[in-house]
């Protein structure tokens, strides 16, 4: 029998251990800090002085520096390969200590995001789906002795927050109040199938061979009743300036076309992409990616 005097500490104890087992201990870290200085490490340390059982990663902190867009993609990528319950931290933050909101997006799928709400959340909101977004409240989630502190909120508030939520210390509910749910949302070209012409993004670049990647889905390019070694012909536009036009093969591996020749290929996520055998198609014909950039695809009969 416990005794009344200890019971609710007792109750508390059952809850904390309850929280911390609904928890993974999983943290994901993505920023445009890069690794030159100490700044990732920083982010390290405070999330291991919350709880040392934390099992830390890093998804990338080489996004371009303010690049929002690259940093919604990566983490779109990303996601969904990680367990249910994992926490990531995002801090692609040009309007550090302005008015944006900080804040953790629950994802229909049972992931956290910790993040300003400044467009980051763009993709996996449309993919993955709001479950419940609430703001950080910083009288509470916030690490001791910073407060004035207002430049790196990625030490002192995201990763703060996000080891706490990891390790259990608090529930989602704790993170702050509710917010409806919608967020800031860069404008981009969704993938369409329009009157035989096929639209979308270029979503990111495959920086280590130069290849484009688009944001349409296989299921989409389907539409067109595709076979290999099909030609098909290609506009890819910058604020709706055409910046490339030219006809390519549709095929299953870059072999299939001579060195230094274009294709059509589905990438490793399966959607649409483009590439020279061999070369670099985004330094050959001078296209980078994000949400001002797009591309439409259409069937030619034109031989190659």
């Amino acid at each position: 029998m416990i005794p009344r005097k200890q019971f609710f500490p007792f109750l508390i104890f059952l809850f904390c251990s309850f929280l911390a087992r609904t928890q993974n201990k999983i943290l994901v870290l993505q920023s445009d800090f890069g690794l030159k200085d100490g700044a990732v490490s920083a982010m390290k340390g405070v999330a291991m002085g919350v709880s040392q059982d934390l099992r830390i990663f890093d998804l990338t902190h080489e996004i371009p520096p303010y690049n929002i867009w690259e940093a919604a993609y990566r983490l779109e990528q990303t996601v969904t390969y990680w367990p249910k319950g994992t926490v990531f931290v995002s801090v692609v933050d040009p309007g550090v200590g302005t008015s944006r909101k900080s804040v953790v997006l629950k994802t229909n799928s049972g992931h956290f995001i910790v993040t300003p709400d400044n467009g980051t959340l763009t993709l996996i909101a449309n993919s993955l789906g709001i479950a419940e977004i609430r703001e950080i409240d910083e009288a509470v989630n916030r690490r001791a002795g910073s407060e004035k502190s207002y430049t790196f909120h990625g030490r002192d508030v995201y990763a703060y927050t996000g080891a706490r939520l990891a390790a259990g210390a608090i529930s989602y509910e704790q993170v702050g109040p509710t917010l409806p749910r919608q967020v800031v949302s860069l404008t981009y070209q969704h993938p369409v199938y329009e009157n035989n012409v096929l639209k979308g993004a270029i979503a990111i670049l495959d920086v280590q061979y130069g290849n484009i990647w688009t944001n349409i889905p296989a299921d989409l390019f389907n539409r067109f009743g595709p076979k290999f070694g099909e030609n098909y012909h290609v506009v890819i536009l910058h604020n709706n300036q055409k910046v490339y036009e030219g006809d390519m093969p549709y095929e299953q591996t870059f072999g299939a076309v001579g060195n230094g020749k274009p294709l059509l290929y589905m990438n490793s996520l399966m959607q649409v992409s483009f590439a020279l055998n061999q070369s670099s198609f985004a330094e050959a014909n001078h296209i980078a990616s994000g949400n001002e950039w797009s591309v439409e695809i259409t069937r030619t009969t034109k031989p190659m």
